[in-house]
């Protein structure tokens, strides 16, 4: 019978890197962000381009989508390095749809050559107390925002993993971990879409794709205030230990932690960016 000693267990234990990079630069790094017309999507599309990422706006209006990234800023010293390439570019995807799916990643990966981040925030979200949400509403919300969300994530994935790297941010909710009044089917989404980046995350973290979600309390978009600006909204903001609901950019700013380098050892969480509504 054979001893290990110290010195052969100190030799199986798998080394990390020697540095990590505290600047979070995407200088060189592709990253398709779907939903990014508009909203939340638009600001982590932002936060990305502004630092260095090459940005693929994907929406299901491909118009938006090829307005929002021709205006997206452009850092200098990529523009230099990709000039003649287009830095950033508008899609337009179905993401129930997996042909539409399947053409715009292959799109987007012929264009820029690779993709490094995912970032899926496409999203709807139809209300009505139970009892009278209809079958119809039920699955077009599962379908867009569970489904369309593994569509892309199993699309981009297999891109990544082929490549041996990726970072993916699945954009969940708050509403996937407490019941909400009239949120039936975005509630379930969102839980399943947890679910999914858990496994994900499970089956991909060891061949270098790690997969997280971010999960905002009431965000304050266009839509968000126009949705939220009654008394409604008022009683839900000061139920917040915070005392009010996020900003686009402070849902973005997580995002960027995790789509980057010094988030390597965070695969499969769920940073939840609501003011402490969920500890209740």
């Amino acid at each position: 019978m054979t001893t290990s000693t110290p010195t052969d267990f100190a030799a199986a234990l798998r080394p990390g890197p020697s540095s990590v990079d505290l600047t979070n630069d995407f200088t060189g790094r592709t990253a398709i962000v779907t939903g990014g017309a508009s909203g939340i999507g638009n600001a982590i599309a932002r936060g990305l381009a502004e630092r260095g990422a090459r940005v693929a706006i994907v929406d299901v209006r491909a118009e938006g989508a090829a307005g929002a990234a021709a205006d997206l800023p452009v850092a200098d010293a990529m523009a230099v390095a990709d000039a003649g390439v287009g830095v950033h570019a508008g899609f337009g995807c179905d993401v129930t749809d997996e042909a539409s799916v399947a053409r715009t990643v292959a799109a987007v990966s012929e264009h820029f050559g690779g993709i490094d981040v995912l970032v899926n925030c496409a999203g709807i979200a139809a209300l009505a107390p139970a009892e009278d949400l209809d079958a119809a509403t039920w699955a077009k919300t599962i379908d867009v925002n569970l489904t369309g969300t593994y569509r892309v994530a199993q699309a981009v994935g297999r891109h990544m993993l082929a490549a041996g790297y990726g970072r993916i941010v699945n954009i969940a909710s708050q509403a996937a971990h407490v019941g909400i009044d009239g949120h039936a089917a975005y509630c379930a989404s969102k839980a399943g879409v947890v679910g999914l980046t858990r496994v994900l995350a499970l089956e991909w973290g060891g061949r270098g794709v790690t997969v997280n979600t971010v999960s905002p309390t009431v965000v304050l978009t266009d839509l968000g205030r126009a949705a939220w600006a009654n008394e409604n909204g008022i009683r839900h903001q000061d139920e917040i230990p915070t005392g009010r609901f996020a900003t686009p950019d402070e849902i973005a700013a997580a995002v960027l932690f995790l789509a980057g380098e010094w988030s390597a050892m965070v695969n499969g969480a769920d940073l939840r960016v609501d003011g402490g509504f969920t500890i209740r």
